[in-house]
C-alpha cells in the first residue's frame, strides 16, 4: 500500500477513495529520475502551453 493524496480537501490516506469526500486520490510521489527521460519532451512542451494560457 502506497500513501494517496486527496485534492479536494488536502488529506492523505491509503485507500483510492477519499473516506471523508468520496473523491478518488491521487499518486502525491514524483515519478522516478531516469537519464533517458523517454517522456521529458512531452511535459516541457505541455508545460510551456500551460504557462502561456493555452
Amino acid at each position: 500500500m502506497l500513501l494517496r493524496y486527496c485534492n479536494k480537501c488536502k488529506e492523505y490516506t491509503l485507500q483510492t477513495i477519499c473516506p471523508r469526500c468520496g473523491e478518488k486520490t491521487i499518486n502525491p510521489h514524483p515519478p522516478r529520475f531516469s537519464p533517458e527521460d523517454k517522456y521529458g519532451v512531452y511535459r516541457r512542451k505541455l508545460k510551456k502551453q500551460q504557462k502561456r494560457g493555452g
